[in-house]
């Protein structure tokens, strides 16, 4: 067992771009496959390779965005003001 085939919790959540108990979390369900040494988990770097698009998600299609645009235009629109004192607080 090389050092550089596995990971740990913390350097496969820098990885996904999700916090260290997600990972820990996602090893605990299955959902990652990770080897227990001690108190510690190393996570093969295939794994995380094969998990990355499920765990990240796939790009945003143009549509979702346009809805998303839209949904935080309509929430400024509604909430302006009441956004603006929640953000001087």
């Amino acid at each position: 067992m090389e050092k550089k085939d596995y990971l740990s919790i913390a350097q496969a959540a820098k990885v996904l771009g999700i916090s260290r108990i997600a990972v820990y979390k996602k090893v605990k369900k299955g959902e990652i496959k990770a080897i227990r040494i001690g108190k510690m988990f190393a996570i093969p770097q295939g794994e995380i390779k094969a998990k990355t698009s499920s765990i990240k998600g796939s790009p945003l299609k143009e549509a979702e965005k346009e809805n998303i645009r839209k949904a935080v235009e309509k929430t400024v629109k509604d909430y302006g003001e009441v956004l603006k004192k929640l953000g001087a607080e």
